[in-house]
C-alpha cells in the first residue's frame, strides 16, 4: 500500500484549516477484499480512530450486483463468467449490475458528511469527476441515465453511493483504459441500451490509471476542502502507546535470566512487548549466544563473530522453564552460520532437557533457515516441537533489502519440509516496509502453499536510524483485515495487530491448536 500526497497550490477552497484526509492506494485487489476493508475503515472513521479516508484502487475482474440487480441483468451464467476469469459479487448497495476490472480507477471515499446532505455529496463527487475528465480536454455530461458521467453519449464513470450514520462508503468508478468487452455480458445499470466508453477510447491515445489518479486526488481535495494527511513517522500513533507494568512486575523474569546467564529475544531485539510479557512471567529464550552471524537490516541483535556453544545452556534453559512454571516455552536463536549444522543439534538438546524436567510444558521453536540444509531441518523436526516457527519477515520484493544474506524461497522450503514431517508450522510477516496489498496476498498464499497454517502479522518498527526505515504505520483495522483474509485463505489461527510479534502470546495460539 502506498501513501499519496498532492500539491494544492492555487486551489482556493483548501485552507490551512482544511480537514485531514488519509489517502491509501490499495493497488489491484479483489472486490471482496476491498469491500471487507471498506466496512472496517468505515467503523474506524465513525469512531474517529483514524481520519477520513480515500481508498484508491483497481479491481481484479468482477461483475457486481447491487440490491436492484436481477438475474436477467446477466446475459451469461456465473460459470461462464468464471470461465472468463470474472467473479460475480452481490453487494449491499443500491444500483444494479456493473463491471470492474484493471484499467478502471475505483475510489471509495470514507468520509464524515458534515452537512448531512446526500444530494450535495453526490454533486460534489460529480464535480470531481467532471474536473478530472476536463483536465484531459474532454467535455462531459452528468447524470444522463442515472448517477454518473457521460462523454459523447457513452458512460465513462459510475457512482454507487452508500451512507451509514452519516459516514460514506462505496464510491465511483472511472473507466481510464479499461477493456470494455465484459460490459457486453451484462445490462449495465439495468439499461441494455447503455453504451460504455473510456478516457483512452475518447482521447484516441494511450492513458494510464497512474496518470489519472493524481489529477483526481487533487480535484477531490479541492472540491471537498481536505488536505492530504502527512505521514508522521517520528510520532507513534495512539494504538502503539501502552501503559507499562511496574518495575516490580518486570524484575522477576529479568533477574532469573541474569542468574542463569540466559538471554531473551525480548531484550536483545528491543521487543515492544517485553515489559508486558515479563510481567506475565513469560519470555522468549534466545539461545546460542547473543551475537548473530548475519546482518539482517531489521534486527537489533548484535552482529559479529559468536562464541562457542555452551554445552550447559540446554539445562539452564530447562531450569528457567521449570522455575517459571511455563505452560509454553518459546525458544529461538541467533543465526549460527559458523556451525556445521547451524545449531540444529543444540535446539534438539534444549527440547530434550525441557521435557525431562517439565514434561507438561509445550515447546515452540523459532528457528533460522539453516541455509536450507535438509539434515539440519530434519534434526529439529525429529525433536518434535509442538510448534515449528520460521519467519518469512518480508514480501519477496523487499526481502533482500531486509534480509540480504537470506533467501525467500529457502525460507519457504524450510516451512515446507517441517510441514512434510507432520509438524504444526508457523511464520511471521512484518508490515509497514512499503509492501503493496497484492504483495501481501501473494506472500500469504506462498506461506499457505508451503504448509504454514499459523501466522503472525505485526507492525515493523525500525530499532534505529541505521536499520531499514519504516515506510508507514498501519492502523488496527488494516491488521484486522489481513487476519480475516488469512483465515479465509485457510490459515488455522492468526495473530495480527500493530504490536504483535512472532512469539507474542504464543502460548494462547499453541494451546488453542492443541
Amino acid at each position: 500500500m502506498h501513501e499519496h500526497t498532492a500539491s494544492l497550490q492555487g486551489t482556493s477552497r483548501v485552507t490551512a484549516a482544511a480537514r485531514p484526509l488519509q489517502l491509501l492506494d490499495l493497488g489491484r485487489i479483489s472486490y471482496a477484499h476491498a469491500w471487507q476493508f471498506q466496512k472496517l475503515r468505515h467503523d474506524s472513521v465513525l469512531a474517529e480512530e483514524v481520519s477520513d479516508t480515500l481508498l484508491l484502487l483497481e479491481h481484479t475482474p468482477v461483475v457486481t450486483m447491487g440490491r436492484g440487480g436481477l438475474p436477467e441483468h446477466l446475459y451469461v451464467s456465473e460459470a461462464q463468467l468464471a470461465g472468463q476469469g470474472i467473479e460475480l459479487f452481490w453487494v449491499e448497495r443500491g444500483g444494479m449490475a456493473t463491471y470492474h476490472g484493471p484499467g478502471q480507477l475505483v475510489v471509495y471515499p470514507i468520509l464524515h458528511l458534515q452537512d448531512r446532505d446526500l444530494h450535495a455529496y453526490m454533486e460534489r463527487l460529480l464535480d470531481v469527476l467532471c474536473a478530472t475528465v476536463e483536465h484531459f480536454g474532454l467535455a462531459c455530461e452528468r447524470s444522463l441515465h442515472g448517477p454518473g458521467l457521460w462523454i459523447n453519449g457513452a458512460k465513462v464513470a459510475s457512482i454507487g453511493m452508500a451512507v451509514r450514520k452519516w459516514v460514506s462508503y462505496h464510491g465511483i468508478a472511472l473507466n481510464v483504459c479499461l477493456d470494455l468487452t465484459p460490459f457486453s455480458l451484462i445490462s449495465p445499470c439495468g439499461n441494455p441500451a447503455e453504451r460504455m466508453t473510456s478516457l483512452e477510447k475518447e482521447l484516441g491515445r494511450p492513458i494510464t490509471v497512474e496518470e489519472v489518479r493524481p489529477v483526481f486526488v487533487e480535484h477531490f481535495l479541492r472540491v471537498f476542502g481536505y488536505a492530504a494527511e502527512p505521514e508522521r513517522l517520528d510520532h507513534h500513533p495512539s494504538w502503539l502507546v501502552r501503559r507499562l507494568p511496574s518495575a516490580e512486575q518486570v524484575a522477576g523474569v529479568a533477574h532469573l535470566m541474569d542468574d542463569l546467564s540466559l538471554h531473551t529475544v525480548c531484550q536483545e531485539a528491543h521487543c515492544p512487548n517485553r515489559q508486558e510479557c515479563f510481567a506475565r512471567g513469560t519470555s522468549t529464550f534466545l539461545v546460542m549466544g547473543d551475537i548473530c552471524t548475519r546482518a539482517c537490516r531489521y534486527c537489533a541483535v548484535h552482529k559479529g563473530r559468536p562464541k562457542d556453544l555452551d554445552p550447559e545452556e540446554p539445562q539452564r534453559v530447562a531450569e528457567a522453564v521449570a522455575r517459571l512454571r511455563l505452560s509454553t516455552a518459546v525458544i529461538t536463536s541467533v543465526t549460527r552460520d559458523d556451525l556445521p549444522d547451524g545449531g540444529a543439534e543444540h535446539f534438539a538438546r534444549i527440547v530434550q532437557a525441557i521435557r525431562s524436567v517439565s514434561p507438561g510444558t509445550h515447546i515452540e521453536l523459532l528457528v533460522p533457515d539453516f541455509q536450507g540444509r535438509r539434515e539440519s531441518i530434519l534434526r529439529v523436526c525429529e525433536a518434535a516441537p509442538d510448534m515449528f516457527n520460521h519467519n518469512i519477515e518480508a514480501v519477496r520484493r523487499i526481502f533482500l533489502q531486509v534480509r540480504p544474506r537470506a533467501d525467500y524461497d529457502c525460507s519457504l522450503k524450510v516451512l515446507e519440509m517441517a510441514a512434510g514431517q507432520g509438524l504444526r508450522v508457523k511464520s511471521g510477516l512484518m508490515l509497514g516496509l512499503g509492501e503493496t496489498w497484492e504483495e501481501i496476498v501473494q506472500t500469504l498464499r506462498d506461506l499457505y502453499d508451503h504448509g504454514c497454517r499459523y501466522l503472525t502479522l505485526g507492525q515493523y518498527l525500525a530499532p534505529s536510524t541505521h536499520h531499514v526505515p519504516m515506510v508507514r504505520y498501519l492502523a488496527p483495522d488494516e491488521f484486522a483485515h489481513w487476519k480475516a483474509v488469512a483465515l479465509d485463505m485457510g490459515f488455522l489461527d492468526v495473530a495480527s495487530g500493530p504490536l504483535v510479534r512472532s512469539s507474542y502470546r504464543a502460548a494462547a495460539m499453541l494451546e488453542k491448536a492443541l
